[in-house]
């Protein structure tokens, strides 16, 4: 197998809807595959101002990819 360019790999987990926005952006830029699609997004969000640290104690849970409102958080009411 010929050596990788990027020989390390990244696994993230996303909801449908955090999938179909990706989906959705990647194909509106033409973007010839997912991984490209994530990389280019990191390369924009670390070059955004305003940005430094994630706060202590933050959770992986609290950094999706859509507005909250946008986003099940589970079953049940209010």
């Amino acid at each position: 197998m010929a050596d990788l360019e990027r020989p390390e790999r990244l696994q993230i987990m996303l909801t449908a809807e955090e999938l179909a926005a990706l989906e959705n952006w990647r194909f509106e830029k033409r973007m010839p595959s997912r991984s490209a699609a994530v990389r280019e997004l990191l390369r924009r969000g670390l070059a955004a101002e305003g940005f430094l640290t994630a706060s202590q104690g933050a959770k992986s849970q609290d950094f999706g990819i859509l507005p909250d409102s946008e986003v099940s958080h589970g079953s049940g009411g209010d």
